[in-house]
């Protein structure tokens, strides 16, 4: 488990596809001190497990399914990417409880300037939308953001200064693509008013090319 407060931006040292997934490896340096080979770290939101270690990187590997459902794919060596450890019980949870099991790709629509607060509107799956309230959670990338407004096909958040700095937010631009979580106690609230019969069941997935080529299948 993870709390969506990004403890610092580390780079992409090296990104490698095998035959059965892709080997990652990122430079740290503030994670670093607490990153045992087997744990658990978020990755722009996307929890992995390391297998190796230097004295300022670790190596992961992504399986066909998390490149299928995240935006991990589009990594590049020499970009930056948000990252936090796995939170300790005994500590402040600054953001919201974060998983770290990306729902889906939104992708940023807009960014404009409010006084000091950067606007970002995101256009985000409905899958993703359904659990999404103003003022509420979700995780953006790895990073805890609350809801200032949510639409029919989009929501908006506003980042503060600080945010937009420790963070790959500030230098994401319109169209790039986000990984997104939500709020994990909404998933648990439905899915307990679905067996009561108090909420519709969630639909189906639609098993059609696109959702094949997604992923990885064809």
């Amino acid at each position: 488990m993870f709390t969506g407060i990004v403890e610092e931006m580390g780079v992409v040292k090296m990104f490698e596809p095998t035959l059965t997934g892709t080997r990652l490896s990122i430079l740290a340096e503030t994670i670093m001190d607490d990153l045992p080979i087997g744990a658990s770290v978020s990755v722009n939101g996307a929890c992995l497990t390391v297998v190796t270690k230097g004295a300022r990187d670790f190596t992961v590997d992504i399986s066909p399914e998390t490149l299928a459902v995240t935006s991990l794919g589009k990594l590049a060596v020499g970009v930056p990417v948000n990252l936090e450890r796995a939170m300790k019980l005994n500590e402040r949870i600054g953001g919201h409880l974060v998983a770290g099991h990306v729902d889906g790709v939104g992708w940023i629509r807009e960014k404009r300037q409010d006084g000091n607060a950067l606007v970002i509107t995101i256009e985000a799956p409905p899958d993703i939308l359904r659990y999404c309230v103003p003022k509420g959670s979700i995780t953006i990338d790895g990073i805890s953001m609350t809801l200032n407004a949510v639409a029919a096909h989009t929501f908006s958040i506003a980042v503060i200064p600080h945010t937009a700095k420790v963070t790959t937010l500030g230098l994401k631009k319109v169209g790039d693509p986000v990984n997104l979580e939500s709020d994990l106690i909404g998933k648990y609230v439905e899915r307990l008013l679905q067996e009561r019969g108090l909420a519709p069941q969630k639909p189906a997935p639609v098993i059609d090319r696109d959702y094949l080529q997604k992923r990885g299948l064809i």
